[in-house]
């Protein structure tokens, strides 16, 4: 990749974090240079400060790899292989289709940086990209990250990709490569933003089509971890229309953990669930859709994953939501109808799945971690998400 005005020439983050390959800098040379001349170190960029970060992620890169990565030292791009096993890929695979959603985390960096806490947005990152990657009935393969910055903040980087990649551990991608840009005149001191790219790949028969969604169908919840990624830049709004405190402990909320930890709170990742949910099915069409919960709410989202002849019917009874949202309705005077189309409300992803096999399917989410209730069913109607009086 070339090195474009004001940003850091791409640097390898060590074994095929390719897209990343630094040329020696002048910046030791002193201010002025040796002939006295401008510097990039004066203009705010230290490349020899991202090279220094650039060793300092290698560990956390590599034990995402498995056989699929190929090693790629001083690359320019990762490389990934779709199967390291052809056998196993064409048992798995007879018409592949590649499936890639990108996302970030929004306003939530805001309260990492208030926090001074880093090493959990990574995760929230790999978590946003991938929930969406697995609606498409897809596996995560590989991922890839973006960190723009004013310039290189050695610890508060490495907590990043260090978070990054337990995200694409927990998610079972490799964490393929990346790019740090530092764009000092762009980005405030102090300011940062980061960005996600996931790639995986679904069998073309088995690919979620919200045709696929029909009435008596069975409409799964599963439990949130609080608010996720979503709902932040209102979150800030509440915290300083009733002056709330960070640092401090809201026994309401938690008895241990400050509102601040409990807002960090990391987006659950559900890939791991899904995947094997799906593999579990290989023959069977069970599932009909699903919906990842994210802006727009529960009705926002579930909607996408019905045609326009159905009704998903909610019970809101059948969920329990998580004392941050009451927390955050109080302290705000946030009416219902806000809460709903802003935050996921404790239902963080929907399975809807047919009737005969709820029980089935149910067991299997609860054995893989999953909080999962039944909080309605599919039935004639617009394409619309109704909720039960």
């Amino acid at each position: 990749m070339p090195t474009s005005a004001g940003k850091t020439k791409p640097s390898s983050r060590p074994k095929s974090r390719g897209t990343r390959t630094r040329t020696p800098t002048s910046a030791k040379r002193g201010k002025g240079g040796k002939a006295g001349g401008l510097t990039y170190a004066e203009s705010g960029v230290d490349i020899d400060a991202g090279d220094r970060f650039t060793q300092a992620i290698s560990g956390f890169m590599r034990r995402t790899h498995g056989p699929r990565v190929l090693s790629n030292d001083g690359g320019f791009a990762g490389l990934f292989r779709l199967d390291f096993n052809e056998r196993l890929f064409q048992r798995n695979y007879k018409e592949p289709v590649l499936v890639a959603a990108t996302d970030g985390v929004g306003t939530k960096l805001r309260l990492a940086r208030d926090m001074d806490t880093f090493d959990t947005v990574g995760i929230d990152l790999v978590a946003m990209c991938v929930n969406d990657l697995i609606v498409e009935a897809a596996e995560p393969l590989f991922f890839l990250d973006y960190l723009a910055i004013p310039r290189v903040e050695h610890g508060m980087l490495v907590d990043l990709v260090k978070g990054v990649s337990r995200g694409c551990q927990i998610a079972g991608c490799s964490l393929l490569g990346g790019e740090t840009a530092e764009l000092p005149g762009i980005y405030p001191e102090g300011e940062f933003d980061m960005a996600g790219f996931a790639v995986g790949v679904v069998e073309l028969r088995k690919a979620t089509s919200n045709m696929k969604v029909e009435p008596g169908d069975v409409v799964l919840g599963l439990g949130s971890d609080g608010v996720h990624s979503n709902g932040f830049s209102l979150v800030h709004r509440v915290v300083a229309h009733a002056k709330l405190d960070l640092h401090t402990v809201y026994p309401q909320l938690d008895a241990e953990r400050t509102l601040g930890q409990v807002l960090l709170t990391p987006t659950r990742i559900y890939s791991p669930s899904i995947v094997r949910l799906l593999r579990g099915y290989r023959v069977k069409r069970v599932i009909s859709g699903m919906a990842h919960i994210t802006g727009g709410g529960l009705a926002g989202n579930l909607e996408r994953s019905l045609h326009s002849s159905v009704d998903a019917v909610l019970d809101r009874s059948t969920w329990t939501v998580p004392p941050i949202f009451g927390f955050l309705k109080k302290q705000g005077g946030i009416r219902a109808p806000e809460m709903d189309k802003v935050f996921n409300m404790g239902v963080g992803y929907c399975v809807i799945v047919r009737p005969a096999f709820a029980d089935a399917v149910i067991d299997k989410l609860a054995r893989s971690g999953e909080r999962v209730t039944r909080i309605g069913s599919i039935q004639p109607g617009a394409g619309r998400v109704r909720f039960r009086s």
